[in-house]
């Protein structure tokens, strides 16, 4: 899956990944492969990613929103950093 993580000011993170867990408003979820497409916002917390590498990387954010769709992810991020 390809994950794309933009802040206002620039883009945070973008490649190919295993999961992603997010801090949705009504919730943490997690996204795999073949995710049903999806359009949510997102509260304060932390993102989770693993990569294909099985690398973890963590970023923080005060909010946003989450779209996925053919296993595309797109997280449009308020005020994040790593």
């Amino acid at each position: 899956m390809l994950l794309e993580i933009i802040a206002p000011d620039q883009e945070l993170y973008s490649g190919e990944i295993d999961m992603v867990t997010v801090p949705g408003s009504m919730g943490s979820f997690q996204i795999l492969r073949n995710h049903a497409p999806i359009i949510s916002t997102l509260e304060q917390g932390r993102i989770k990613i693993v990569d294909i590498k099985r690398a973890v990387s963590f970023y923080d954010v005060d909010g946003g929103v989450i779209e996925v769709k053919n296993n595309k992810i797109i997280v449009l991020a308020e005020n994040a950093k790593t």
